[in-house]
């Protein structure tokens, strides 16, 4: 034992005499914990309670697995309550908090419960089911923790992540990974399919607008989503970009109650190997336009059907999700350099980020009660009217916001393209008016939904 004497004098000596603990700044510090990322993170990150009240139709036939479907949407109407727990970041010190749409909209009550323990009531000032993020502004909140953002474009496949949120309500917890992918389009969140990190950080039910970070402790996305056929966790997360984020919080600093996203006016799809070899290109990449609008911002910047879309502001776009993407990142105003393949030459040009035309006018109309169609309310579609409600982009004619009630109740849905009532053809919101004078006791509407055509035929 005496020989190694000398050896342990050295070595013990050679130890520090007091740990301090930083956030790690080297592949090798970074094996020994997470844990100075996380004292530093987790503090920004809560847990959010979210009531709503939504009216709930009541049958007695609901639990008949025969006469159920015959009286399916019938029945009283009665109030409940629906309880929704996720999380959220705080992005500044004065309460501005980030989750997502599906875990706080349309809420009537939200609770936040920061990670000592403080709790705040909070409202949403900003939401968007399309992006499924929503912004939340704690009352009476001041020098709160808050994360910084990381520029989102410099991700990449292999960095290391934390995921930070509070899963099946038990707490907040931490789980660790990597970017496991990159311009993830396909997966169907919101009422669209977003555009999404990926990792194999384990996010469960409850991690929803939650935090997911990089090694410095800077927010890389919001957790949003999971892959799964069991409802839990099998290693395949989706996170909304950073770079978004900024954007939608910018929009409610700004006071906007509603996220306006640029205007494309284009459709197309990713470029497979077989279009690649139709093309000429080589290496399979890009988006080919397949239609464009008359006004379209990209028309205007010298593109036509057939071009194919494969850079925007220096970043490469693979799916047309990337595209919008890339544009809502941006913002309204100024506008985005491209570099786009027209008959086999690389070309650049700069396309202008615009709002959807309002043209032609809404011309919004709302039939009086004392007709039969009373409180049926229309606009003319225009490309904002279309954007909004998810129509073709070549999309004309009028567009019902409001059944009203007796239409309603026969089966006509918000969002329904009116075709034609009784012997009117419906081309402008004042043909709604003057069809809803006639007195007939027999009434016909022929409408378009989901690019479906359909006739209600009722008797008053």
């Amino acid at each position: 034992m005496t020989r190694f004497a000398p050896f342990l004098l050295v070595l013990l000596s050679a130890l520090p005499l007091r740990a301090e603990t930083t956030v790690p700044r080297s592949a090798a510090e970074i094996t020994l914990s997470f844990a100075p990322i996380v004292k530093q993170a987790a503090p920004a990150v809560v847990n959010i309670y979210a009531k709503r009240v939504v009216a709930t139709r009541v049958s007695p036939f609901a639990d008949d697995p025969f006469f159920g479907e015959f009286f399916r949407g019938q029945g009283r109407t009665v109030p409940r309550v629906q309880n929704s727990l996720g999380s959220g970041v705080i992005l500044s010190a004065d309460g501005i908090v980030v989750s997502n749409y599906h875990v706080v909209g349309q809420a009537t009550e939200i609770r936040v419960v920061l990670n000592d323990r403080r709790e705040f009531d909070a409202e949403v000032v900003l939401g968007d089911q399309e992006s499924d993020l929503a912004v939340l502004k704690l009352k009476d909140a001041e020098n709160l923790p808050a994360l910084a953002l990381r520029d989102s474009n410099t991700v990449e496949v292999g960095d290391l992540v934390l995921a930070i949120g509070n899963p099946f309500g038990i707490g907040q917890t931490v789980s660790s990974g990597i970017v496991s992918g990159l311009a993830r389009s396909g997966i169907s969140v919101g009422s669209g399919r977003g555009y999404f990190i990926q990792t194999d950080a384990a996010i469960n039910p409850g991690n929803s607008g939650g935090a997911l970070v990089d090694s410095q402790g800077r927010l890389v996305g919001i957790n949003t989503a999971i892959l799964t056929r069991s409802g839990g966790s099998n290693g395949i997360g989706f996170a909304i970009p950073a770079n978004l984020v900024q954007r939608f919080v910018a929009a409610a600093a700004a006071g906007e109650t509603r996220f306006a996203r640029p205007w494309a006016g284009v459709s197309g799809q990713a470029v497979d190997g077989a279009m690649a070899e139709a093309l000429g290109m080589t290496i399979p990449g890009g988006v080919v336009l397949t239609e464009l609008h008359p006004d379209s911002p990209f028309r205007k910047a010298g593109l036509s059907v057939g071009d194919v879309v494969i850079e925007m502001g220096g970043e490469p776009v693979n799916s047309p999700q990337e595209m919008i993407f890339r544009m809502t990142a941006e913002g309204i105003g100024g506008g985005l350099d491209i570099v786009y393949l027209s008959d086999g030459a690389e070309r650049r040009a700069r396309v202008a980020l615009v709002a959807a035309p309002e043209m032609p006018p809404r011309a919004p109309l709302t039939v009086p009660a004392r007709s039969v169609l009373g409180g049926l309310s229309v606009v003319n579609i225009n490309p904002a009217v279309a954007s909004e409600y998810g129509l073709a982009m070549a999309a004309e004619g009028v567009l019902v916001t409001d059944p009203g009630d007796v239409a309603g109740r026969v089966g006509l849905r918000p969002g329904d393209v009116l075709l034609r009532v009784n012997d009117t053809a419906i081309r402008q919101t004042r043909d709604v008016q003057d069809a809803a004078r006639a007195t007939s006791r027999i009434w016909l509407i022929e409408y378009m939904r989901g690019g479906q055509r359909g006739v209600l035929r009722f008797r008053v």
